[in-house]
């Protein structure tokens, strides 16, 4: 039997991704199946019709949309049926139908976490489990699962309790049109491995050095060296082998441990490690009457088991994406990487009443002016009673209806939308921030502008500079608009604070009247000098300042005060903590530093809302 055409040592992102498509093909239920990053195109479909080759002609291979409800996925009642017999009956789901195949997850960074779970939950156990609508029933689901991944950020990835249950995490974006010729393993060879899969044995030293090498590369989920050992035993087939050897592992270390590594193994010895050049202990003497064992061949090819392990770990950072091995390196943490399942964007406060947006549940009870009425799930509930409900009407005395629908069995579908976040900007135009600071601050703003607009927000602008506040700009989302605003802002004058605080209060609560989750970011130094009422004097300004930010705390609205001065100003402080307000010093106008502390702002301030509204 040949080797296969590629190893640990793969010469481009698509042999290894070829080789992983043979793998999971040989056992797709151990190997549990692969998260592909790849937008639609050549390489991506290529390697799907490689997958199909390598499957067997009478396994299923189904696609599942990303908003697939519960019913469709597990099973349940069939609706249909059960009316027509009088008793309840089984509709199969997705998943049952895809047994012994592989199912495709389309656009799976979209994918909710409930719905992940519940396929996780299949993979566990190897079978779909229906404990409700009059039904118990279990039907085998024994599949694996390919998810494509669609992000077109770092952070947007499929759930995390889906990835963690899959051998291989794939990234085909670098692959090139002129990789796709490269010849691969044919499928009859394939096929073969798949016959002699269940002989394969595994050595125990070659198991504990797959372990030993997880945990060295910071891979905290025990699932890894598990499916490690799945995808070595398949490479070991693959290659014709009786058993695992040093190769076959080092392929699994390369295609599982080296996408999910945290941390860069350290080459210096263990303190429990002999010197190097210790030398060897004295040979006894041989007994003349003991005959000699005859040395194998091959015992110099035999490596010890730190040695062993020592080569996973190699083989498993060279397989490491440059782009990933360079945040190690720089000592970044690379965990939280698959942790969201979400874009970038910071996304407004979660909404769990209202009749728009996407279905969240379907739950028991009536309708009310913010549910609707799922007439398919109610004649569900409804079904299984419809032969006692038929022998009560004869007891009374009157008509049955052909579906008797009662109070009970009502069920209605709860939505869950995304509030919109605005982002208020409030920049200080008077005479102490135009003489010092200005134009920096319009440069920043322009830029958090931009990304306000990447991230589909509204904005708004506030200026404020002789004795009122003056609203630029209303809440829009037009980039041209908000910019233009700015660039004809003049500057000078006095400072009215207060009166900022006030304007950007009244703002923020018309934003959040329209269900819309605002956003507070006030530049300016805090030298205000203009009291509410506009009469000058910097006692009366600053205590009128400091009440307003009080008012504000209260209202419960995220805010986050730049200090545009030079050095941290007291006053500056004390406004940012009378108003609840995140503080940052602006010394060289960071526009980076401040989008990341915006974006930060946005995110708790939708959290926070979300906790409120549930």
């Amino acid at each position: 039997m040949s080797e296969p055409d590629a190893g640990p040592g793969a010469s481009s992102p698509w042999a290894s991704a070829a080789l992983a498509a043979a793998l999971l093909a040989v056992d797709p239920v151990g190997i549990r199946g692969a998260s592909v990053r790849s937008l639609a195109g050549p390489a991506r479909d290529r390697w799907l019709g490689l997958l199909r080759d390598y499957l067997p002609e009478d396994a299923p291979m189904r696609r599942i949309p990303t908003h697939i409800t519960d019913s469709r996925l597990l099973g349940g009642l069939d609706l249909a049926s059960t009316l027509r017999m009088g008793k309840p009956i089984a509709e199969r789901g997705v998943l049952v139908e895809a047994d012994g195949g592989i199912v495709v997850l389309a656009m799976a960074e979209r994918l909710s976490a409930g719905t992940a779970g519940r396929i996780g939950g299949v993979l566990d156990r190897g079978e779909v489990q229906l404990e409700r609508d009059g039904l118990g029933l279990r039907s085998t689901a024994r599949i694996g699962v390919v998810a494509l991944d669609e992000g077109l950020a770092d952070d947007e990835r499929p759930p995390t309790v889906l990835t963690e249950r899959l051998a291989f995490l794939l990234n085909l974006d670098n692959v090139v049109e002129s990789d796709l010729s490269a010849s691969v393993i044919p499928p009859s060879q394939v096929a073969e491995a798949r016959a002699r899969l269940d002989s394969v044995t595994f050595p125990d030293d070659i198991m504990v050095a797959l372990c030993s090498a997880s945990v060295a590369l910071g891979i905290a989920s025990v699932r890894a060296s598990l499916l490690a050992v799945k995808v070595a035993r398949a490479a070991a087939a693959l290659a014709g082998h009786e058993a695992v050897t040093q190769e076959d592992a080092a392929t699994a270390a390369s295609l599982v441990f080296g996408p999910r590594a945290t941390v860069i193994p350290s080459g210096e010895p263990q303190e429990d490690e002999p010197p190097p050049d210790e030398p060897p202990p004295p040979e006894e003497p041989s007994d003349p009457d003991q005959p000699e064992e005859p040395q194998d061949e091959d015992d110099s090819d035999t490596l010890d088991p730190q040695e062993l392990e020592d080569m996973m770990i190699a083989v498993a950072q060279a397989a490491i994406p440059d782009k990933l091995l360079a945040q190690l390196r720089e000592g970044k943490d690379v965990r939280s990487r698959a942790q969201s399942s979400g874009g970038s964007r910071a996304a407004g406060a979660a909404k769990k009443k209202g009749r728009r947006g996407r279905p969240s549940a379907v739950r028991a009870g009536e309708p009310t002016p913010n549910t609707r009425l799922n007439l398919i799930e109610t004649l569900r509930a409804a079904a299984p009673w419809q032969p006692l409900r038929r022998q009560e009407a004869a007891k009374e005395g009157r008509t049955a209806t052909l579906v008797e629908v009662r109070r009970s069995d009502f069920r209605c579908t709860h939505f869950k939308q995304r509030s919109e976040t605005t982002t208020i900007f409030i920049v200080d135009a008077s005479g102490s921030s135009a003489l010092q600071r200005l134009a920096e601050a319009k440069g920043a703003v322009e830029l958090l502008l931009a990304d306000c607009y990447v991230r589909r927000d509204n904005v708004a602008l506030i200026a404020f500079r002789g004795k009122a506040a003056e609203v630029l700009l209303p809440p829009t989302r037009s980039l041209v608009r908000a910019k233009r605003s700015l660039a004809g802002l003049p500057g000078g004058g006095g400072t009215p604070l207060a009166s900022a605080i006030d304007t950007a209060w009244m703002v923020a609560t018309g934003c959040r009247d329209k269900g819309q989750t605002p956003v507070l970011v006030f530049l300016t130094d805090g030298q205000g000098n203009i009291a509410r009422d506009g009469t000058p004097g910097r006692p009366m300004a600053e205590a009128d300042a400091i009440a307003s930010a009080q008012a504000l705390r209260v209202s419960g609205f995220s805010a986050m005060l730049i200090d545009t001065a030079r050095r941290p100003q007291p006053m500056a402080q004390k406004l940012a903590a009378e108003m609840g307000a995140k503080y940052l010093l602006l010394p060289y106008a960071d526009a980076n530093a401040m989008s990341k502390a915006v974006k930060a702002t946005a995110a708790e301030s939708a959290a926070a809302e979300g906790r409120m509204r549930g």
